[in-house]
């Protein structure tokens, strides 16, 4: 049988709080086993998807879509390679979007403040007498770009 993490030990070696791992275990996104003293022990591919989850916090994709992903992946064996790339290859779309995004948002902070006076008539985001309220709520023309 290959070696068990306790809870503090999956905690220090994911970098995160004990807490955490208690929270991502009550949404079903680790799990552990349970000694004859209840104390949780976790396989080591556990240590792999708490990575996972920390790297896809950092890129702002829901706990919900990291479920979503890992209930795609097995429960019975560690993720291969090839289990983890379909995983993140699902990903790869929003993430584009999402960076598109960014750019926009970059782009035209730099055009209003490179214009030297920080007109507000010249902003590409200012929205003159409401114009863009029939095209829907929110910030329709940074989200829908140029």
């Amino acid at each position: 049988m290959a070696r068990e993490l306790t809870v503090g030990q999956l905690a220090a070696r994911a970098g995160v709080a004990v807490s955490a791992l208690h929270f991502y275990e009550s949404k079903g996104l680790i799990r552990s086993n349970r000694t004859l003293g209840n104390q949780r022990r976790y396989a080591g591919d556990v240590l792999r998807r708490v990575s996972i989850i920390r790297i896809a916090q950092e890129l702002g994709i829901s706990l919900a879509e990291v479920g979503a992903a890992f209930e795609q992946l097995p429960k019975d064996r560690s993720p291969s390679r090839e289990d983890w790339e379909l995983m993140s290859s699902r990903w790869a779309e929003k993430l584009d979007a999402r960076i598109a995004l960014l750019q926009r948002l970059r782009n035209g902070l730099a055009d209003c403040i490179g214009c030297g006076c920080l007109s507000i008539d010249r902003c590409s985001l200012l929205n003159w007498n409401d114009r863009q309220a029939a095209e829907g709520p929110g910030p329709r023309r940074l989200i829908a770009g140029p």
